[in-house]
């Protein structure tokens, strides 16, 4: 199959097709688990398209797609954070040459990825106020795909992209960084159950001590890859000498070493590195805890308004009352009449008065508040359907696949 695939990329075929919404452009990334493809909206006009109008699709042969399908799964779990890229769904497409082949429907990071920035300066380094910001993103979703139980395991430069700002009037920075790339994430909770496995996760140069050495890669893990990021943008260099991965493991593993961390950085750069490169992972900062370090705290928030996460696993649907006599509009979803609320009121309301006593409750999305015994003679109090006041219900609806 290898050898047909590159022949048909030979010929400029379309390999692995266009989606239902979307066009396949060129080629923008490759890994061990797939390739990535810019891709385009086929009617970006359509006010009733979920997607944007640009994207990144991940694909990769449906029979070899284990790893995208994971992370698949595991993005669906850490919905609702702005510092992780976004996944719009996924879908299966098929080449012009007969080929199928899973997608992964991704935010597109127009800024490159962190390592393409760090190679830009030319070996100088990152601007220390441009690490910071970038530093701060960066744990707040290390600090959400902790609290969701999972290691990423695999957290280096290239894996966080640089997603535009443009927009924001409120930015602080061109490109907001965000984590990707969740291939290789686990559960935190099975690191301590296959702590005899002969393997570690991830990349050489960001492995911590306790991953090379006991093969365990836990929260702490991935806080030692953060402070081999944080190094890189600050001094434009790899944190370890080397450039074969033997050399590097033994120097993290036997050779026992740290990074070394440059004089010219600030106090407040050198102190957040030490909380993150400690061999012990016992005594490593969490990400919970860096948050709080000078080095990133202070700096202008750039997330004023909540980010709202969309998946296709499960969509919320806001159902408000308007002036409208038919409101309670949801689409095709669901419905909900008038008279259903009317009947549902007049029920409570009956059977609170035959107690004596009738309390202010909430029914059907419509507040209702009645006196007692003592003041029969005032009218209960019924918000109508049409009052400007609006109720959100949210539902989760799961996708079938």
């Amino acid at each position: 199959m290898v050898g047909i695939k590159g022949v048909v990329e030979e010929k400029g075929l379309n390999i692995y097709g266009d989606g239902l919404a979307w066009f396949r452009g060129s080629m923008i990334g490759k890994g061990a688990f797939g390739s990535v493809y810019l891709a385009t909206l086929k009617n970006p006009r359509s006010k009733y398209s979920y997607y944007p109008s640009m994207m990144a699709v991940k694909s990769a042969e449906v029979s070899s797609s284990g790893s995208i399908q994971k992370e698949r799964e595991v993005l669906s779990n850490l919905y609702g954070c702005a510092d992780i890229i976004k996944c719009f769904g996924e879908e299966t497409t098929i080449g012009e040459n007969g080929l199928m082949a899973f997608n992964l429907l991704l935010e597109y990071g127009s800024g490159g990825t962190l390592a393409d920035r760090i190679k830009k300066s030319g070996g100088r380094g990152l601007p220390e106020f441009e690490a910071r910001v970038y530093t701060r993103s960066i744990l707040r979703g290390l600090n959400h795909v902790h609290g969701s139980g999972y290691v990423h395991c695999d957290l280096k430069p290239d894996n966080v992209l640089l997603v535009s700002n443009s927009g924001r009037s409120c930015s602080i920075t061109e490109f907001r960084a965000k984590i990707g790339d969740f291939g290789l994430a686990k559960r935190a909770e099975q690191s301590k159950k296959r702590r005899l496995e002969a393997y570690w996760r991830g990349t050489p140069m960001y492995l911590s001590p306790e991953a090379v050495i006991d093969k365990v890669q836990e929260p702490p893990c991935d806080v030692w890859a953060l402070g081999c990021i944080v190094l890189e943008m600050l001094t434009g260099k790899s944190p370890w000498n080397g450039e074969k991965s033997d050399e590097i493991l033994e120097k993290i593993g036997v050779g026992r070493e740290l990074p070394h961390i440059p004089g010219e950085v600030s106090n407040e750069a050198r102190g957040f590195l030490k909380g993150c490169l400690v061999r012990n992972s016992s005594f490593r900062f969490t990400a919970e805890m860096l948050l709080h370090h000078p080095f990133v705290e202070g700096l202008e928030d750039d997330d004023s308004i909540e980010e709202l996460e969309e998946d296709f696993n499960e969509t919320e649907f806001i159902l408000s009352v308007s002036e409208c006599d038919d409101e309670f509009s949801s689409g095709s979803y669901c419905s909900w009449s008038n008279e259903d609320a009317d009947n549902e009121v007049d029920e409570n309301i009956s059977s609170f008065e035959e107690e004596g006593e009738v309390k202010e409750e909430e029914i059907g999305g419509v507040w209702i508040g009645t006196s007692s015994d003592e003041s029969n003679e005032k009218q209960k109090h019924i918000l109508s359907p049409k009052s400007r006041q609006q109720f959100p219900v949210s539902f989760n609806i799961p996708a079938g696949i």
